[in-house]
């Protein structure tokens, strides 16, 4: 009878049996990427199709046989290869990033090693590996990174240059002459607005001119003396003539 015992690290212990004297094979909560790989009958092998992370775990053979009991334990570990990435940051710095390796990758810098690698576990197992450049050299047109892994090396070439600050002082310099402009239209309303104000309350009302009664004597009197005056020569001369016409003995009537 042979038997596969599998204690995974995720999930529920499974299974696999058989038994020659029966020639029956049986399993126990065991998921179907886990089967034997020929006739037990003839090699009792355990093949795992699709291997991931959620296999890893205890595998424990067991034989009984006419000879004895024998088995065997195996400690799964699978070996998961990082994803390979660079890019080039804000400052243009090369930066180097293996994602989610198992376990953890190593990062190293062809002709230059002032880097700084950061690690960030995850809940799965894996292990991503940040690695940014700092002492970067902009004499150098390429970069390259190499990772090094149980499951496979890796390498990548980059080229970074350093920030074009134009790119900055040019939207900023329109922005600051655009509120210059209205900041000075401000303030042109504002003291153009305060002088208006300022004009409405010096200015004098505006009253209809007054005329006493005393002026107009004043101004008809002249014309009326003048007028007695006509009239008393004008009398006198009328009295002289009527005089003068009488016959001798008449006087004339006052």
């Amino acid at each position: 009878m042979v038997t596969w015992k599998i204690s995974p690290k995720v999930g529920g212990p499974c299974t696999l049996g058989y038994r020659a004297d029966q020639n029956k094979t049986d399993r126990t909560n065991c998921s179907d990427s886990m089967n034997w790989k020929f006739r037990p009958d003839q090699d009792p092998a355990l093949e795992i199709r699709q291997v991931g992370i959620d296999h890893e775990g205890n595998y424990t053979c067991e034989v009984v046989a006419t000879e004895g009991n024998f088995h065997k334990t195996y400690d799964l570990t699978v070996l998961v290869p990082p994803r390979l990435t660079m890019y080039c940051d804000d400052h243009g710095n090369p930066v180097c990033k293996a994602v989610a390796g198992k376990p953890a990758a190593q990062i190293l810098w062809v002709l230059e090693s002032n880097s700084t690698p950061k690690e960030e576990s995850h809940d799965n197992g894996t292990v991503t590996v940040l690695s940014t450049l700092t002492a970067y050299s902009t004499n150098m047109t390429n970069t390259t990174c190499m990772v090094s892994h149980p499951a496979g090396n890796q390498s990548m070439t980059i080229a970074c240059h350093p920030p074009d600050n134009n790119g900055f002082i040019l939207p900023v310099s329109i922005t600051l002459c655009f509120l210059s402009i209205i900041i000075f239209m401000a303030v042109i309303y504002y003291f153009k607005l305060h002088s208006d104000r300022l004009c409405l309350k010096t200015k004098p009302p505006e009253t209809a001119p007054t005329h006493s009664p005393q002026d107009d004597t004043m101004e008809v009197e002249p014309y009326t003396t003048y007028v007695q005056k006509e009239n008393i020569i004008y009398n006198s001369v009328s009295d002289l003539t009527v005089g003068q016409n009488l016959p001798q003995g008449l006087s004339p009537a006052t």
